[in-house]
């Protein structure tokens, strides 16, 4: 078994996805077969969204994913594994390297004036939210560069591949 194989195994499949209660009322639309297909524009397109979501949002990160592959015919399988790419490994660098290109891009740090130090001090256990509500405008213009960005060459980077891939394929066969 190859290894793309192997990785196509672990995809959830249509009915898995279709009876997911969280993209029930997707289910109408979840039967276009441009959906499943393994197709380079689909799968490029599938990933960059599942990246392009897996990165901007901390959550419903899949079902905003599937739907925006819905609407856009893009690969469902692929949206939902590479939302992936954000997960409690790789949550705290990627918002902390967002925040500094945050910083980088508008010029300002976080606003760290007295209410919003007074408001995280009465919260003896501030949530997750509060802190990253304190870090303000620099981590969403971080993250929404971080987002775009990461998105677009992650499309163009598969597309390049698998016209690489598909031309030495056609070579082999010519020899």
């Amino acid at each position: 078994m190859s290894p793309l194989q192997k990785l196509r195994a672990r995809f959830p499949t249509r009915d898995q996805i279709s009876q997911n209660r969280w993209l029930a009322w997707l289910g109408p639309w979840l039967h276009h077969p441009k959906l499943w297909h393994w197709s380079r524009r689909g799968v490029a397109l599938g990933v960059s969204l599942g990246v392009f979501f897996g990165l901007i949002i901390p959550i419903a990160q899949i079902p905003l994913s599937v739907t925006a592959a819905v609407v856009l015919r893009a690969n469902i399988p692929a949206a939902i594994a590479s939302t992936l790419v954000s997960n409690p490994v790789t949550f705290g660098p990627i918002y902390y390297g967002a925040y500094r290109l945050g910083v980088w891009v508008t010029g300002e740090a976080a606003p760290l004036d007295a209410t919003n130090v007074i408001e995280l001090e009465k919260a003896k256990n501030p949530s997750l939210w509060q802190r990253i509500g304190a870090l303000g405008k620099p981590l969403l213009v971080g993250l929404s560069i971080t987002a775009a960005l990461t998105g677009l060459v992650t499309y163009a980077l598969i597309t390049l591949v698998w016209r690489w891939r598909t031309m030495s394929k056609r070579r082999k066969r010519m020899l």
